[in-house]
């Protein structure tokens, strides 16, 4: 039973992270309102040409790796940073939508214990 509520929780969580990186690429959702300091973030990093496409890019991939069972643990290490950046955003900026970044966390780190024996031949000698 736990392993189909977490391949439910993956699935989902992996088509949010495409169906963001898919916006990024192509601006298909309206940007909510934010505050200026926000505006002057968002402003900062579109002078970055590259990070958004980059961010994109492992959102799909580590999305589609995330949501498929036989490549959950990889798909959970690749999309690791990207969710770590999210939650700390959230953190910082703007705390009051933080509550969706901890479960996508969550998510996250369970998926990651959930596959740690398929990690450790990475760290033994």
């Amino acid at each position: 039973m736990k392993n189909k509520i977490l391949t439910i929780l993956c699935v989902l969580f992996g088509l949010m992270m495409i169906n963001s990186g898919l916006n990024k690429l192509f601006n298909y959702m309206p940007m909510p309102e934010m505050s200026e300091e926000m505006m002057q973030i968002m402003r900062a990093f579109a002078t970055i040409k590259w990070i958004f496409p980059l961010v994109a890019v492992v959102e799909i991939i580590g999305g589609l790796l995330i949501a498929i069972p036989r490549t959950r643990a990889l798909g959970a290490i690749v999309i690791l940073p990207v969710m770590t950046g999210i939650f700390i955003h959230h953190l910082v900026l703007d705390p009051a939508t933080l509550g969706i970044a901890v479960i996508l966390l969550g998510i996250n780190i369970w998926a990651i214990l959930d596959n740690y024996k398929k990690y450790l031949v990475l760290i033994k000698h």
